[in-house]
């Protein structure tokens, strides 16, 4: 059975989970961990110019046998690139071997934000939409402040921004995070379990560790820490992108969405924990932070 979709302020469908082509993967060939994740459930393929892969990416859908119609594909936009952003986007199509991406997102505000080109950079978006070449366009690692700047002179409001988003960088995504949902943007993650396999030994990990408690008891079978984060996620009304190399990681990717909701207290409980501890793993430069 495919993921189940959330609808997107276009009026399109996008599945709940995506498999992430970057971090591990980057500028790796990701064909064969990608048929994988084709073959075990996931639809939804998300990629980009800089990950230096989308080749591979296209080999990869091409090996799958998945009709194109089945399958939810993403790029985004080289953060350099502010000049010829369709050229760019019909080269990743050829690398993909697609007529069309599903969505086309502008993967970082920076350097744009700081020249002052963001209101175009947005203004090509939308035209390359109205070309036919991406089917929804969003974008990704934007602060409130560069949504607002967008949104000043848009036609199309974006339709996802994706983020780092886990309980450690809480406290600079909540606003983010509610900004979307009063314009209808949604928020997609990545980086979501920062908390287990980058910083673990936080305050989150025995607040995840009784919740998981909890829930196995509830469900009546076993609960891992990674599918208690992916459901806090969903609870926050986010969308999930992820990666690993493992089948039976994908099984659990997959299950998170059918455990039982975590109460509001817990959903809380994490939230304050993570407020105790910053780390953010990526895209630093755009919020000013320091390694």
């Amino acid at each position: 059975m495919a993921p189940r979709t959330i609808k997107l302020n276009d009026g399109r469908q996008i599945p709940w989970i995506g498999f992430g082509t970057g971090t591990a993967l980057f500028r790796k060939d990701a064909t064969q961990l990608v048929v994988q994740a084709i073959d075990n459930g996931i639809n939804h393929l998300d990629g980009a110019q800089v990950y230096r892969n989308e080749d591979t990416l296209g080999l990869a859908i091409k090996e799958s046998g998945k009709p194109r119609s089945e399958l939810f594909v993403t790029t985004k936009l080289n953060p350099g690139e502010t000049v010829n952003i369709k050229g760019t986007l019909e080269e990743s199509l050829r690398k993909l071997q697609l007529d069309h991406v599903d969505l086309f997102l502008v993967h970082s505000p920076h350097p744009a934000n700081k020249e002052g080109k963001l209101q175009d950079v947005w203004r090509q978006m939308e035209e390359v939409q109205a070309a036919g070449l991406a089917t929804s366009i969003g974008v990704s690692n934007f602060r409130v402040e560069d949504l607002e700047q967008i949104l000043q002179t848009a036609k199309v409001v974006p339709a996802v921004n994706q983020i780092e988003l886990h309980p450690y960088v809480w406290d600079t995504a909540r606003s983010i995070v509610e900004f979307g949902n009063e314009h209808g943007i949604l928020t997609a993650s990545y980086g979501g379990l920062t908390p287990i396999v980058r910083a673990p030994g936080g305050p989150v990990d025995p607040v995840i560790a009784s919740i998981r408690e909890r829930i196995e008891r509830t469900r009546g079978e076993p609960v891992s820490a990674g599918q208690v984060l992916t459901k806090w996620l969903l609870q926050k009304g986010a969308i999930v992108i992820t990666t690993t190399s493992k089948v039976e990681r994908i099984k659990e990717f997959l299950d998170a969405e059918n455990l039982p909701d975590l109460e509001e207290k817990e959903i809380l409980a994490i939230d304050n924990a993570g407020l105790k501890r910053h780390v953010r793993a990526f895209m630093h430069v755009v919020f000013g932070e320091t390694k």
